[in-house]
C-alpha cells in the first residue's frame, strides 16, 4: 500500500533519513526500531503529514504523493496514533469516537443527536479490534493508558483508515496495558491495515510484528522478517555495531535484492 523509495529528509545539512526504502503492506505489522536520533520520530512525520521529504518518493498504491498537511495524510487513509494521544480526556468513550462524525435522527430543524446510535457505534468499534466490556459512558481519564490507545486504534478502523502510525503506543505501560495495545494493533492487523509501530522494546515487536526496520543515523541498518532472528537476536541487534553490520551482510549475500534498498 505504502512505498518510500531513497526518502531523504534534510534538518538543513543534517540527514534525518537518508534513503530510507521500505515497502508497507497491507495485513502485516512492520515494527521500526532504533536509538533516539536514530530516524523513527522523522519517518513519523513524513507519514502523517507533518514533514515533507526533500528527496526521494512516498508511493501510494503506486503513485507518488507529498502529503502537504496532516489533514491530507488522513484523507488518504493513514491514520496516526501519537505518544500523547488524541483523545478529549473529560468527555466519554463514545463521544470521542464520534467526535466530528456525530450520528443523528430526524430532519432539520428537528434534528437532534442519536445518543443511542453513538454508544452502539463504539461498542462495535471496539469489539472489531477485540476489546470488549468497555462503558461508552464513561470518560476517558478513567481508561487505563492501554485502553485508551485502543479507544484511538478503533477510530482509525471505524473511519476507514488503510495504514496505522502508531509512535511509540506503549511508553510507559505494564504488561497488562502492554497487552491491551498488543490486542488492538492485532485486531487492525485482521482488518487489513498495513501497521507501522514505532517501539523501544524489541521483545514487544518481536511478539506482534511481522518485519522489523531498525534504523541507525537515519539509515535502514536492517530490514527482516520473524524468520530472520528471534527476540534474543532482535534484542542484540538493537545496540548496533558489529553483530548488525555482519548480519545485514550476510543476509544481503543471501538475498542480492537486499542490497538495492
Amino acid at each position: 500500500m505504502l512505498e518510500l523509495r531513497g526518502l531523504t529528509v534534510r534538518h538543513g545539512s543534517v540527514p534525518a533519513l537518508d534513503r530510507v526504502g521500505v515497502t508497507l503492506e497491507g495485513g502485516r505489522i512492520t515494527c521500526v526500531l532504533g536509538e533516539n536520533g536514530s530516524g523513527k520520530s522523522t519517518l513519523v512525520s513524513v507519514l502523517s503529514g507533518l514533514r515533507r521529504h526533500d528527496e526521494g518518493e512516498l508511493l501510494l498504491d503506486g503513485v507518488p504523493v507529498r502529503f502537504p498537511s496532516p489533514r491530507a495524510a488522513r484523507a488518504a487513509g493513514i491514520a496516526t496514533v501519537w505518544q500523547d494521544l488524541a483523545v478529549a480526556p473529560l468527555l466519554s468513550v463514545w463521544r470521542n469516537l464520534c467526535l466530528g462524525a456525530e450520528p443523528t435522527r430526524g430532519a432539520w430543524p428537528l434534528r437532534r443527536l442519536d445518543v443511542d446510535a453513538a454508544r452502539e457505534t463504539t461498542v462495535r468499534a471496539l469489539e472489531r479490534i477485540g476489546v470488549t466490556g468497555v462503558d461508552p459512558d464513561q470518560p476517558v481519564n478513567s481508561l487505563r493508558p492501554g485502553l485508551r490507545q485502543s479507544l484511538a486504534i478503533a477510530r482509525a478502523v471505524h473511519y476507514g483508515a488503510r495504514a496505522l502510525v502508531l509512535d511509540e503506543p506503549t511508553e510507559p505501560m505494564t504488561i497488562a496495558q502492554h497487552t491491551l495495545v498488543g490486542q488492538a494493533v492485532l485486531g487492525a492487523r485482521a482488518q487489513g491495515l498495513a501497521v507501522v509501530l514505532v517501539t523501544h522494546n524489541p521483545r514487544y515487536a518481536h511478539l506482534v510484528g511481522d518485519r522489523f526496520l531498525l534504523l541507525a543515523r537515519g539509515q535502514v541498518a536492517g530490514d527482516l522478517t520473524r524468520a530472520d532472528v528471534d527476540s534474543d537476536d532482535l534484542t542484540r541487534l538493537m545496540a548496533g555495531g558489529e553483530e548488525l553490520t555482519a548480519l545485514t551482510t550476510r543476509l544481503q549475500e543471501l538475498h542480492p535484492e537486499l542490497g538495492d534498498r
